[in-house]
């Protein structure tokens, strides 16, 4: 027997009690052999390619969520970054490839395709400028495409002229939302470091080192690791600890069931599991609540981001073990406006931009989430990439930002996104200028540690 029946019931009792769920099912296919001096042709290429290994991938997933029991949140595709696939066709603008990708997404009922993305890291291509230009209109004309940029890595530093173009492009793409309140900005995310096997949104995309089409599965499951923290209140956090990897072995084995299935289904290879802990905007699917149950009075207290490191660190731990390849971001994610309590803590005044930014040094990704004045100016948003890359270069660990400038709206207002992506009350940015700063240009060297081999 594989499982006992007591197991069987703890599984029924995380979906029905608290919230446990696969958030995503990504599927991530190459379109290199796409690429051709013809844009038209290479996008009725992509098209046929796209068709042809996700026309299942809803249906498959809905087969499962009945035969398993398990809830699937998302369906997704990932493709190969559009600034390389593109680039051959020569093209001056590459609106009309997320067009494309956005009827693809409709045509299959998926909920997001990413890689209306590029990798900058080092230098700009002319194909990675035409795509970063075409980032405010691209989003703004469609509805399921998301696009991020890949700005440093350990091994080459950050690319400080490619951090300033995009805070000019995130404000552009607010301005261009403006009607939806920047809503394009939550669709477009920077990265330090980032994945090529990443199934969550905004950032996922098909690295140029994958194969050519993989499922790749994120899992959640805040609610259940809140549960299991309740269950050892006032006990030392080396127990709490040892609670956390439990239940994080349990859900990874979940998500390694599922995504083997799916994949075997579909056709293709798995590829990975993330583990990251995924909140929702529902009460009891918060990250925030779990960092509470540990003993913090609000999330950002004092000693939050010590708890947060553990959290992250035992849900790798027990992770790990439950699944044959494990990758992605996996970890702890802190989206603001997708996480009630970090919501209620934003309003509380117990977390600021600042403690957030402490916050993302150790848990998996970086600020997420985070609804900005719609005055804010590029230099400050540039900035703000600036500090969070930083992070992810010296700590040789995946940082993000994901902010949006709300348009005509200050500190203290609210603003709703809808669905999965919640509402957040806009948080207070610092006054003081860096555009002297951010105007320098120019690339930030590797850290010394980045020449090991």
């Amino acid at each position: 027997m594989i499982f006992s029946p007591v197991e069987v019931q703890e599984t029924v009792d995380m979906f029905m009690r608290n919230k446990l769920d696969v958030r995503a099912i990504t599927l991530g296919i190459s379109l290199r052999d796409c690429a051709c001096s013809s844009g038209k042709e290479s996008r009725r290429r992509m098209y046929d390619k796209i068709m042809k290994y996700a026309g299942n991938l809803v249906t498959v997933g809905k087969q499962i969520e009945s035969e398993f029991g398990v809830p699937i949140i998302n369906k997704r595709v990932a493709v190969t970054p559009i600034s390389l696939v593109a680039e051959p066709s020569g093209e001056k603008d590459y609106v009309e490839w997320a067009i494309t990708l956005d009827k693809i997404a409709k045509e299959l009922n998926i909920d997001f395709i990413g890689g209306f993305s590029a990798l900058v890291q080092k230098g700009i291509t002319p194909g990675d400028r035409t795509l970063i230009e075409s980032i405010p209109e691209a989003l703004a004309v469609t509805d399921r495409v998301c696009s991020s940029i890949n700005l440093g890595t350990t091994k080459s530093g950050i690319n400080m002229d490619a951090v300033k173009d995009m805070g000019r492009i995130i404000q552009a793409t607010a301005q261009r939302t403006k009607d939806s309140d920047g809503l394009g900005c939550a669709k477009l995310v920077v990265f330090c470091n980032a994945p090529e096997d990443n199934p969550f949104m905004a950032g996922a995309f098909h690295g140029p080192g994958e194969g050519d089409a993989v499922l790749s599965v994120g899992v959640s499951g805040p609610g259940v690791v809140a549960a299991a923290c309740k269950e050892y209140k006032g006990e030392p956090l080396d127990v709490v600890a040892d609670g956390i990897k439990k239940t994080a072995f349990k859900i990874t084995r979940m998500g390694q069931l599922v995504g083997t299935e799916a994949a075997k289904r579909l056709g293709v290879n798995f590829g990975i599991l993330d583990l990251s802990l995924a909140p929702t905007p529902a009460v009891g699917d918060s990250v925030a609540r779990i960092l509470e149950e540990m003993g913090l009075e609000s999330a950002g207290a004092p000693g939050t981001t010590a708890a947060l490191a553990m959290l992250t660190d035992m849900v790798k731990k027990g992770g790990v073990m439950a699944s044959t390849n494990v990758g992605g971001l996996s970890g702890a994610f802190i989206p603001v406006s997708e996480d009630e309590g970090m919501i209620e803590a934003v309003r509380k005044g117990s977390i600021t931009l600042e403690k957030l930014e402490a916050m993302t040094c150790v848990c998996s990704v970086g600020l997420d989430m985070i609804a900005i004045p719609g005055d804010t100016s590029e230099t400050t948003i540039s900035g703000i990439i600036a500090d969070e890359m930083a992070i992810g270069m010296v700590n040789n660990k995946t940082t993000a930002v994901r902010v949006i400038p709300v348009p005509g709206k200050t500190v203290g207002e609210w603003v709703e996104f809808g669905g999965l992506l919640g509402g957040a009350p806009i948080m207070a940015v610092n006054k003081f200028s860096c555009a002297n700063f951010i105007n320098r240009g120019g690339r930030i060297p590797a850290p010394i540690h980045s020449f090991r081999n």
